[in-house]
């Protein structure tokens, strides 16, 4: 069946409240499976639960807006405990489905999270620059999808989100094609594709621009105790542009994630490449990245250049690999290893990092038949053929330094000025450059 948001009294003017007549459409079609249309114009609507059976269909001109109004929203963290305030939980999501089956989120319209309304540039004589905006009011997740076993999202456009946009969280069976995910690129935490403790896992042909991480790969405490590892994800053919890391893995890293195939992406002006954060136990390992070309930019010293605050995390890394204990708690990160780079070609403002710590050694990292252009107006270039170091390993040869920062945020190591060559390793065992 195919049910028309219209005939349960959807008002398409951008102002009626719509939840109640779009929430009819779904639990009707839900009965029997179907089509929930939503047609030309503009639906204001708190948060819709997402039933099994149905699919989402958003019309060319169709713009499904997300209210900002908290009482509209549903508070999806009462529904579990916990008790880690550092991973980064909060209330209310805009599309939400917890324990259910075959859905579909497809069409050429647009879901709009209205992310303009709550980021502002606190000091705009400040002058032009990149740094973050500053937030005000409530922030939604434009999704929280949970447990949901044969999950298709295709071709729409997701547009503005003020939190996380795909928050995907213990789902199985997962295609995500061809869509768009257009946020501001100044607009903190506004994350494109976040697999939370999720298996089989397809995502491909998408163009994601975002404030936070385009695509990261997570096992957060809650969601890792009930479903268990990250695993079994494919990545390809994507284009990211982010103020953070384009291809990540971490930083919440509970259980462990592996098998991951990333290949053929274009990273263009991210703050970092290609990237894995282990900080909460998890092991990760059995990681592939194939054929990612780009360049990688450092944001940091944009932002609230009269205070000296750098807001944005990370220099310019092409790739930056962290195992390293979190501030003001006292868990190990898990071991990272077996790590495979190939084919990657970068322009980039700051040395490739792996940085283990002295109870996490990474191990095991092959990078290959790459090239790695390194530029920075900023850093002061030195040249020091004897650099005899602990701090660093100078890799494959290279003699030349740069004074600049090694930023492992969020951990006890923070961000410090160094020393650094254009391969920096620590705490690190068989690390191969051909």
């Amino acid at each position: 069946m195919t049910c028309n948001i219209l005939d349960h009294g959807a008002v398409p003017d951008g102002k009626t409240l719509c939840t109640q007549a779009i929430q009819k459409a779904i639990d009707e079609t839900a009965k029997k499976g179907g089509r929930v249309l939503i047609p030309a114009g503009t639906f204001l609507s708190g948060s819709l639960r997402l039933r099994s059976g149905i699919d989402l269909h958003l019309e060319r001109g169709a713009v499904l807006r997300c209210s900002l109004n908290e009482e509209d929203m549903i508070d999806f963290s009462g529904e579990f405990e916990d008790d880690n305030k550092d991973t980064g939980w909060e209330g209310g999501c805009f599309l939400y489905a917890r324990h259910e089956r075959n859905i579909t989120i497809s069409g050429t319209g647009m879901i709009d999270g209205q992310g303009r309304e709550v980021f502002f540039d606190d000091d705009p004589e400040d002058g032009p620059h990149e740094g973050p905006l500053a937030v005000m009011g409530f922030r939604p997740r434009l999704s929280l999808l949970e447990d949901v076993e044969d999950l298709v999202i295709k071709d729409v456009t997701f547009y503005d989100a003020a939190f996380w946009t795909l928050h995907l969280a213990g789902c199985r069976n997962v295609r995500i094609e061809n869509i768009v995910i257009d946020n501001n690129k100044r607009g903190v935490n506004s994350d494109g594709i976040d697999p939370d403790s999720c298996k089989n896992v397809m995502i491909r042909g998408c163009r994601i621009k975002a404030g936070d991480d385009c695509i990261v790969l997570k096992s957060t405490a809650p969601m890792h105790e009930k479903y268990g590892d990250c695993k079994d994800i494919i990545i390809s053919d994507c284009i990211l542009s982010t103020n953070c890391t384009a291809l990540k893995i971490g930083t919440e890293t509970w259980g462990d994630i592996h098998d991951v195939m990333i290949s053929n992406c274009i990273v263009r002006d991210c703050i970092r490449g290609f990237g894995i954060w282990s900080r909460d136990g998890g092991e990760i390992y059995n990681i592939h990245v194939s054929h990612v070309t780009g360049n990688t930019r450092n944001f940091a010293d944009c932002a609230k250049r009269k205070t000296g605050i750098c807001t944005w995390w990370g220099e310019g890394e092409p790739i930056f690999l962290s195992s390293a204990k979190r501030e003001g708690v006292d868990r190990i990160p898990g071991k990272v290893h077996d790590i495979r780079v190939d084919h990657m070609h970068m322009r980039s403002e700051a040395p490739i990092v792996i940085a283990g710590g002295e109870k996490s050694r990474i191990r095991d990292v092959y990078v290959e038949s790459s090239v790695f252009d390194m530029e920075k107006e900023g850093w002061h270039r030195i040249v020091d053929t004897s650099a005899e170091n602990p701090e660093f390993s100078l890799g494959v040869g290279f003699s030349d330094l740069w004074t600049g920062y090694l930023d492992e945020r969020p951990s006890v190591n923070g961000r410090k000025e160094v020393l650094i060559p254009p391969v920096y390793i620590k705490n690190a065992d068989n690390i191969s450059f051909s």
